[in-house]
């Protein structure tokens, strides 16, 4: 493959930059940062801060989402013979950040494309809130409006995974008080600054944060975990007595017995002598 005057292969490079402390730019971004042919960046005053630290002068073009199609095209056309730096405001390019689009338009176009993996508020919060980390789901920021907001948890309040949203500090009270209600009061970190030095991690309840942040909105990048659901308590007596009759209503008492212990994880066969003393 043709290289281009840097050294570099032509292509795409998603270079992970720092959240906070610019000591976590990895040698090998920086490396690349310093070499590529052109980066394309989220905002040029931003990043130039970044560029200096790591001893680059090269050139930037402001890139997002939302830039016109001509600006995506040009820069999928030049990966043909230069390398090109995808390098957003802060940490991970695409993780609530621009930069898809691009990927999926230059795979498309047979370019190629390499990551130079590094840090994530995402995932630097998940490991500071002390909840469970074996499964989680990244939320991104919930919509404002609250019929949105409200709409936008309950699709996940039943999901078993812990749940990663990034937040304003305006917004930060408003926002755990409505995961607290559609959610549960589970239990929750706040995290933000992270890296910086005033990096700062406060856990507790979803409720319970929500009143300590209401008179007092932080500042800073913000990383909101809440935990999984609690596990449901078993089923009671009445529960199973009420789901049997409802479902009797509608079937033959085997048939209702087998439906209502695979809803409630209860013995069939005991559902079954149950049912038929409701029924007699």
């Amino acid at each position: 493959m043709e290289t281009t005057t840097s050294g570099l292969e032509p292509g795409l490079y998603i270079v992970a930059g720092p959240i906070g402390n610019l000591g976590d730019l990895s040698p090998r971004a920086a490396d690349v940062l310093r070499r590529a042919d052109v980066i394309a960046v989220e905002d040029t005053r931003v990043s130039a801060r970044l560029l200096r630290h790591a001893g680059s002068d090269r050139p930037m073009i402001p890139y997002h989402d939302h830039s016109a199609e001509g600006v995506r095209q040009r820069l999928i056309e030049s990966m043909a013979s230069e390398s090109v730096a995808l390098l957003s405001d802060a940490g991970t390019p695409l993780i609530s950040d621009p930069g898809y689009k691009l990927v999926r338009d230059a795979r498309a176009a047979g370019r190629n494309i390499t990551t130079l993996p590094g840090p994530s508020a995402a995932i630097a919060a998940l490991t500071l809130s002390g909840l469970p980390t074996d499964r989680f789901l990244f939320m991104g920021f919930l919509p404002a409006k609250q019929k949105a907001r409200a709409d936008a948890l309950a699709e996940v309040a039943a999901l078993r995974a812990t749940l990663i949203f990034y937040e304003s500090g305006p917004r930060l009270s408003e926002s755990l008080a409505a995961m607290a209600e559609a959610l549960g009061d589970r239990d929750a970190a706040v995290s933000r600054e992270i890296s910086k030095a005033f990096e700062e991690t406060r856990t507790g309840t979803l409720t319970g944060l929500s009143a300590l942040y209401a008179d007092a909105p932080p500042k800073g990048e913000i990383v909101v975990i809440a935990g999984p659901p609690g596990e449901a308590p078993p089923p009671s007596a009445e529960d199973a007595d009420a789901a049997l009759i409802e479902a009797m209503e509608r079937l033959p008492v085997s048939k209702a017995a087998g439906k209502v212990a695979k809803k409630l994880g209860l013995d069939r066969r005991a559902l079954y002598a149950r049912a038929m003393e409701l029924k007699g």
